[in-house]
């Protein structure tokens, strides 16, 4: 089988830092002082300007930024009937340097039956591919995350008594979403799915069994998720998936190599290429990619979206080479390890550090294979 064409030898994983114009159109509009069409209009201009900062870096992949979003993942799992946000904290506090912990309350719970009774995003998309002549990719949350952060108690027994039957659901939901997805034009489609490697971290570990769950089981569960999500998909499309240790204001909230969900991950989800987090020692090292198949590749997430630090070239070099040991050098791409804002407080970098990084990882992919693309 041929490695697919996306993910692009230059790629990132999707979100970009609001613009101050937008918070402050997004505060007016919190207050009541501007009505939605011109917080839309405000979203507008700020996508039109994250577009031509992505072109004018390089690269072929061109998101909106999740300008639209408050979080990476609410906004899109509670558009579907049957979850709502509890603005509860989870168990697990983000961490920082020094010590510095903090508290997204961001849980969500599932109250009734999941069903998809409208689009969600595919207005968004729309947008997007009306401002960019090149590949529009779209980023959707994984429902997996939902589910790890409190197991079977954040899943109404009333709602549903049998687990096959939630999952069944937003499968489906899903799948819905994603078919009106192609039918918009959508051609490249990233699954952010955070829950494989925070269930690498020791701590995390431990509250899932608190939570009454077993970790080792739910890479196996998780796997068949999202597979059932991305199986049998157009044709067309080409998908991928993203997991990392966490990403708020800068913070991450797990530790840990994948050895302990490598196999499992990259052997039973049928996507296209794996964003993999290796910024930062916290994610171990490249032995875990001796478990990737040869029709798949690996996005090796080496900058970091969160500190203004720029890499150097010959890091980055340094590292494919190291990589290269496990994965054929013709499977591997380069990317940030996240995006740079995955809530719309955004990461502790400024937007001329977001611009040179990207256009670093344009820059190194060319030098390394020839092309960005």
């Amino acid at each position: 089988m041929s490695i697919p064409a996306r993910p692009f030898r230059a790629d990132h994983v999707g979100s970009l830092l609001r613009p101050g114009a937008l918070k402050e159109a997004r505060e007016k509009a919190r207050r009541g002082s501007i009505d939605p069409d011109e917080l839309r209009a405000a979203e507008d201009d700020a996508i039109r300007d994250v577009v031509a900062l992505q072109e004018a870096a390089g690269l072929s992949a061109i998101t909106d930024g999740e300008l639209r979003r408050t979080m990476w993942h609410t906004d899109f799992l509670t558009g579907l009937d049957g979850i709502e946000a509890t603005r509860a904290d989870y168990a697990i506090n983000f961490k920082g340097e020094g010590g510095e912990t903090k508290a997204t309350a961001s849980m969500m719970e599932v109250t009734g039956k999941v069903r998809r009774s409208r689009a969600l995003m595919v207005d968004h998309f729309r947008f997007l591919k009306s401002v960019t002549g090149r590949t529009a990719k779209f980023c959707m949350p994984s429902p997996t995350f939902l589910h790890m952060r409190g197991g079977r108690s954040i899943v109404s027994e009333e709602a549903y008594p049998d687990m096959d039957e939630f999952w069944a659901d937003i499968v489906q939901a899903f799948r819905e979403e994603i078919r009106d997805l192609v039918e918009a034009g959508c051609t490249y489609l990233q699954i952010d799915d955070v829950s494989f490697a925070t269930l690498c971290d020791t701590d995390v570990r431990q509250q899932i069994r608190r939570d009454g769950e077993d970790p080792e089981r739910l890479a196996m569960l998780y796997s068949s998720i999202v597979d059932d999500i991305v199986t049998d998909l157009d044709k067309t499309l080409s998908v991928t998936m993203h997991t990392c240790h966490g990403n708020f204001q800068s913070l991450w909230m797990a530790s840990g190599g994948y050895e302990a969900v490598a196999e499992i991950m990259l052997n039973r989800i049928g996507v296209d290429g794996f964003f993999l987090e290796f910024d930062t020692d916290r994610a171990g090292g490249f032995e875990p990619l001796r478990f990737a198949p040869r029709n798949k590749k690996i996005v090796l997430g080496l900058v970091s979206s969160k500190v203004p630090r720029l890499e150097t070239r010959d890091e980055l070099k340094r590292r494919i080479d190291e990589a290269s040991k496990y994965v054929p050098l013709e499977n591997l791409c380069l990317s940030p390890q996240c995006g740079f804002a995955s809530s719309h407080h955004g990461n502790r970098v400024d937007e001329d550090i977001v611009k040179r990084k990207l256009e670093l990882v344009v820059s190194v992919a060319t030098d390394i294979w020839g092309t960005a693309q």
